[in-house]
């Protein structure tokens, strides 16, 4: 068996890449729990909160496309330098902007903005830096490091003074850059190495804009991912919040926030695995395990997130929602691994299209969960019904359009 060796080239790229998508991910998490404790200093009103919440998904939504676009033609490894200095140092100044909401918000778009550049861009330098019977390790441990970071931080900055959380989080991407310069000195700024690629050969089909935009197998995709997100935004920007003002959770109680993105990471590796024995399985066709794994990633969330809304025991509660994210993973093995299969030459681009389009949810999910809850009186029910009919349409969407053939 292949293994990553330490202190190689490939492995102190896996290494610092992983720990920049650690960072990334921790950075996001620490506005929805510090929210709480700033809004009693502040005095935020519920739809002051949303817009702070969403305000990172607006700079989210505008790099995507931009990264995978800039990491081409500047080389990877500076777009990524510059992208972790960026989205450290706007999280380092947030206590000090905390004051006037105007200078918040205009911090957390362009916090947003910087980590928007981050996968596309570790995806580029993924393909062109690690050598094809290295890579599939490298994307395992890429992705379980952000599920990793969403953790420590969760568990981390209940316990800590909220402007605490900043400082100790955005000196941490100051350290990345650091060990970034020790550990590759060599051409920081210079043009990428490359290692040749040796891909399985496929279909050469040429694209047209139009053909990533009017096809329905692609929208079958854009809509599942977008559902999976519109649950994914409003529990990680709100479930603090509701379980402090609704299921009465102390500061130190939400460090539980970190119980759903545990069993999210376990069930990850779980749906994985159990879509890898579906496929060998000569009886099972790939677009049949795609639609499962997607219906199980969509319907069962919509489920268990209509149970949550009715729950008032912490724990009880707390368990409903750590399923509805766990099975949320499956998405993985569903919609999010299809994009191979439809458009294997130009899967970055839909890709950077579909993220870009799913992180619609966390622009209007701050404004839209702030209006339905002032509007009931303090009730999130309806937040939480309308995030399962989201989810479910978005399954009956993909079900009915998708394709496991190439498109593309």
């Amino acid at each position: 068996m292949v293994r990553i060796r330490w202190f190689t080239r490939t492995s102190r790229i896996v290494a610092l890449c992983s720990l920049a998508n650690f960072i990334n991910s921790a950075d996001r998490v620490i506005m929805p729990i510090a929210i709480v404790p700033m809004t009693k200093v502040f005095r935020w009103t519920l739809h002051l909160q949303g817009w702070i919440l969403s305000a990172f998904a607006l700079g989210y939504f505008t790099s995507q496309i931009l990264g995978s676009f800039w990491a081409s033609k500047l080389g990877a490894k500076n777009v990524l330098i510059c992208s972790v200095l960026l989205w450290s140092i706007a999280t380092f100044v947030t206590p000090y902007l905390a004051s006037s909401v105007a200078l918040l918000v205009i911090c957390r778009i362009v916090l947003g903005f910087a980590e928007g550049l981050g996968l596309p861009t570790i995806f580029h330098l993924f393909a062109h830096s690690i050598p094809v019977e290295e890579r599939s390790r490298a994307f395992s441990y890429l992705l379980a490091s952000g599920s990793v970071g969403q953790t420590v931080a969760s568990i981390f900055c209940p316990h800590f003074n909220w402007d605490t959380c900043f400082l100790w989080f955005g000196s941490l991407g100051f350290l990345w850059v650091l060990l970034w310069y020790c550990l590759y000195p060599r051409d920081l700024f210079g043009p990428e190495e490359t290692i040749p690629l040796h891909m399985p050969k496929v279909i050469s089909h040429s694209a047209q804009w139009a053909d990533f935009i009017l096809s329905k197998p692609l929208w079958a995709i854009y809509a599942a991912h977008f559902a999976m997100n519109w649950s994914s935004y409003i529990i990680m920007n709100w479930l603090p919040t509701y379980m402090h003002t609704f299921l009465g959770a102390n500061s130190h109680s939400l460090s539980l926030t970190a119980v759903p993105y545990i069993i999210n990471s376990i069930f990850g590796i779980i749906s994985g695995h159990i879509a890898d024995g579906l496929l060998q399985n000569k009886s099972w066709s790939v677009l049949n395990v795609r639609r499962l794994m997607t219906c199980i990633g969509l319907v069962g969330p919509a489920l268990f997130l209509a149970m949550f809304g009715v729950v008032e025991h912490l724990w009880f509660a707390l368990i409903l929602v750590s399923i509805s994210m766990g099975l949320s993973a499956s998405n993985s093995a569903g919609h999010l691994s299809n994009h191979v299969d439809v458009a294997p030459n130009h899967a970055g681009t839909t890709f950077a299209i579909s993220n870009t389009i799913a992180t619609i949810p966390g622009i209007l999910c701050g404004h839209v969960t702030a209006s339905l809850v002032t509007m009931s009186d303090g009730k999130w029910l309806g937040v939480f019904l309308g995030a399962t009919f989201v989810n479910l349409a978005g399954a009956f969407i993909y079900f009915t359009n998708s394709v496991a053939t190439q498109i593309l």
